[in-house]
C-alpha cells in the first residue's frame, strides 16, 4: 500500500474536507502487496559451493586426526599385548613364550602365545571367534579380558560368517626370534647363524629396547601368528641380497606399530615404496613361502637390526 504525501493548504473548511478526502483516496490505492520469496536456484547452488569447500578444506584435518587417533590406539595396544608377554615370562622363570607351535592348531601342551592363521574364510573360526584361540593363549589371563588388544584399528579386514560382516580379531605377530616355532627353528629361513631367543635374560644382547616383540602384519600378508625375518644379508652386510619374508603393515601414513621387548611401543616409518605397496583386499600379496627379494630396502636393513643377533 502506498502513502501519498501531499502539501496542501486548506483555505477553508470546504477545501480542508476535499484535501482529507484526496489524501485517503490515494494512501488506499490497491498496489498488490509484495510477497516472501523462497531461494533461487543461482542462491541455493552457492550455498552448495560454500558447504562443498568447506568441506573439503576440513576434511583432510579430519583424516589427520582420525589416522593420528588410531595410531594413538594401536601403540596403546601393542604396549599393553607386551606387558602381558612379559609377566607371563616373569611367571614362568624367565621362559619366552614360542612365537608359534610346530602348526597353526591350538595344542595346550605348546606355549605359543596364539594358534590359529588369519584367511578370509568365513568358516574359519580363528578370523572371528576369540573364544577358539585368543582366550586359549597362555598370555590370556594377563591381557585384561580385552581381545581388542590383538588387532590394530587400522586394519578394517573382515570375512562373512551367516551372512554377517564380522571384523578379523588379530594382526599383530611376533617376531620368530623370541621362542622360534615349538621352540626351534623354522627349516624355512637359515635361524642357526643368529640367536633363537628362548630366556629374556638373552635380550641383553644387544638389548631389550632393540629387539622388537609384536608388529602389525599387512591384512593381505597376515596368516600365522609369527613375524619372519629373513636375516639372509645382515652378516656379513650383503644388502643385494635381502629378501621381505613377512610384510609389515602401513596403515598409519606409511608407519607401522610395534613394541619391543622392553615394554615401550612406537610407531616406526617405513622409507621404500616396496613395503608399502597398496593392499589386495580378501587376497594375498604373496604365497606365503617365498618371501620376495627386496634388494638394498632399508626396512628389511632395519627389521633385521631388530630381530636377532648374530650369535
Amino acid at each position: 500500500m502506498r502513502l501519498c504525501r501531499v502539501r496542501l493548504w486548506a483555505s477553508s473548511s470546504n477545501d480542508y474536507h476535499l484535501l482529507m478526502k484526496t489524501t485517503t483516496r490515494c494512501s488506499s490505492t490497491n498496489h498488490p502487496a509484495r510477497l516472501w520469496r523462497g531461494f533461487t536456484l543461482i542462491e541455493l547452488l552457492v550455498v552448495i559451493a560454500i558447504i562443498a569447500i568447506l568441506a573439503a578444506l576440513l576434511l583432510p584435518s579430519l583424516t589427520r586426526a582420525k589416522m593420528k587417533a588410531q595410531g594413538i590406539q594401536c601403540m596403546n595396544n601393542h604396549r599393553q599385548l607386551c606387558i602381558a608377554w612379559r609377566m607371563y615370562t616373569d611367571d614362568n622363570a624367565d621362559k619366552l613364550i614360542y612365537s608359534s607351535g610346530a602348526s597353526t592348531a591350538y595344542n595346550a601342551n605348546v606355549p605359543s602365545w596364539c594358534s590359529g592363521t588369519m584367511d578370509y574364510d568365513g568358516n574359519n573360526r580363528s578370523n572371528w571367534d576369540p573364544t577358539f584361540d585368543i582366550m586359549r593363549s597362555p598370555m590370556w589371563p594377563y591381557c585384561g579380558n580385552n581381545y581388542a588388544i590383538f588387532r590394530c584399528p587400522g586394519d578394517r579386514s573382515y570375512v562373512i560368517n551367516g551372512g554377517v560382516q564380522k571384523l578379523r580379531l588379530r594382526s599383530m605377530v611376533m617376531n620368530i626370534w623370541l621362542g622360534g616355532l615349538n621352540g626351534g627353528t623354522t627349516g624355512i629361513i637359515p635361524m642357526d647363524p643368529y640367536i633363537l631367543y628362548l630366556k629374556y635374560s638373552q635380550l641383553v644382547k644387544p638389548g631389550a629396547d632393540r629387539i622388537f616383540v609384536f608388529i602389525d602384519e599387512r591384512e593381505d600378508a597376515n596368516s600365522w601368528a609369527n613375524f619372519c625375518t629373513d636375516m639372509e644379508g645382515y652378516s656379513p652386510p650383503n644388502p643385494g641380497s635381502y629378501k621381505m619374508y613377512d610384510i609389515p603393515a602401513s596403515y598409519h601414513a606409511k608407519a607401522g606399530g610395534l613394541s619391543f621387548a622392553d615394554g615401550h611401543s612406537e610407531l616406526h616409518k617405513w622409507v621404500d615404496p616396496r613395503t608399502t605397496v597398496p593392499i589386495v583386499e580378501h587376497g594375498n600379496i604373496w604365497d606365503g613361502r617365498n618371501g620376495p627379494g627386496s634388494p638394498n630396502n632399508k626396512d628389511v636393513a632395519w627389521l633385521q637390526d631388530h630381530a636377532t643377533r648374530p650369535k
